[in-house]
């Protein structure tokens, strides 16, 4: 039970730092540090920009290490024991990648867009890829 705890806080960790390039937007408007214009422009900034491909690469990497911690504690050190362990390795990986992109797109793209919207920054109201702009007029 305590080795699944670890692997889901690797999962919500990468979905966190995944979603970083707009997670500070909504962070600063939440606290009044920066306009809601502001806050869309910098989102634009680093979701768009160069910084997003970094972003991602760390989060890959740092999933990965996840999966190579979690798989030291099950046992699994040396290739020939991955060899053995083969199903399992992969079915892991695979859960683990994939509950990451359903976790990411849930936190960033419906939790992250409500609260934005929520605070004011209406940008993101055209370009939100769910229909919240029916939830606020």
């Amino acid at each position: 039970m305590e080795e699944s705890k670890t692997l889901w806080k690797w999962i919500s960790s990468s979905a966190f730092l995944a979603s970083m390039c707009c997670f500070p937007s909504v962070v600063l408007v939440m606290f009044g540090l920066a306009s809601a214009s502001t806050a869309a422009a910098l989102s634009d900034q680093l979701y768009w920009g160069p910084f997003r491909k970094w972003l991602l690469l760390a989060t890959f990497i740092f999933l990965s290490y996840g999966l190579i911690r979690y798989f030291k504690q099950q046992g699994v050190c040396t290739l020939d024991d991955a060899k053995r362990e083969r199903k399992k390795v992969i079915n892991v990986s695979l859960f683990t990648f994939g509950m990451f992109l359903i976790v990411y797109t849930i936190w960033n793209y419906i939790i992250l867009d409500l609260i934005g919207i929520a605070f004011g920054i209406d940008a993101w109201k055209e370009s939100s890829i769910w229909p919240l702009s029916l939830l606020f007029d």
